[in-house]
């Protein structure tokens, strides 16, 4: 499956090669992440942090003690970006000198419905985690994938988000447009996703020296894994 298949973004300024409205995410604020990671991780431990965006989560690591390199693909999306080292690369190429007490992907990324760009994320992921540290990724719960239909919901800041469309293209993949509205501006996002249950993303961390280690919360959403081999070398 090709990217321009994959991810297709619309609206008012910049769009990012996965298909992301800078100009919304710039609008985002955390909603509990930053705390989540913080109490899994030592008090002041690295984090390099993949797909980082406009730093919605970025700021508040900062806050809690935290030195972070953000990594974004985008230029546009790491301008909003203050008091974090920022590297301006594709996940999958990035090789930094360096390892980190704790490699961060969320944002469901890892759950491209690109088998190898998946299992190229996973690779910078083990590259880039020291020995003793771990990586935290981010997926929709299995079940979600199963049950998931078009809706709509107002926030409370005025904002409507719409899930316009839901398709299931092959075995364990959804395609879905989401669109995004405030004020007179208006965004969407089409992507197609690969459901990764337990099982699955066992062995894709096995395949790239990383080992399934737990979890953060009880819906299965935040997956902790360790370095359970040498980084993956072919």
């Amino acid at each position: 499956m090709t990217p321009e298949r994959i991810y297709h973004g619309t609206g008012p300024g910049p769009i990012t090669p996965d298909g992301c409205a800078v100009d919304y995410y710039a609008t985002l604020t955390a909603g509990g992440e930053p705390e989540l990671v913080h109490a899994a991780v030592p008090p002041g431990a690295s984090i390099l942090e993949l797909g980082a965006g406009t730093g919605r989560v970025t700021r508040p690591l900062l806050r809690l003690g935290h030195e972070v390199v953000a990594v974004d693909e985008s230029p546009e999306m790491l301008a909003h970006i203050t008091g974090a080292e920022t590297v301006c690369s594709p996940i999958q190429t990035l090789a930094l000198p360096r390892a980190f007490d704790l490699v961060l992907l969320m944002s469901f990324v890892v759950e491209t419905a690109d088998d190898a760009l998946r299992a190229a994320f996973l690779r910078t992921c083990r590259r880039h985690v020291a020995d003793d540290g771990c990586v935290i990724l981010q997926r929709k719960p299995p079940e979600w994938y199963d049950t998931v239909r078009p809706f709509e919901r107002r926030t409370d800041d005025g904002r409507i988000v719409r899930m316009t469309a839901v398709s299931r293209p092959g075995p364990g993949l959804l395609e879905a447009t989401m669109e995004y509205t405030i004020g007179e501006r208006r965004w969407t996002h089409t992507f197609v996703s690969r459901r990764l249950d337990d099982d699955r993303l066992g062995r894709e961390l096995d395949r790239t020296g990383l080992a399934l280690a737990g979890f953060l919360d009880d819906e299965r959403e935040w997956v902790r894994a360790v370095p359970a081999g040498p980084p993956y070398q072919g």
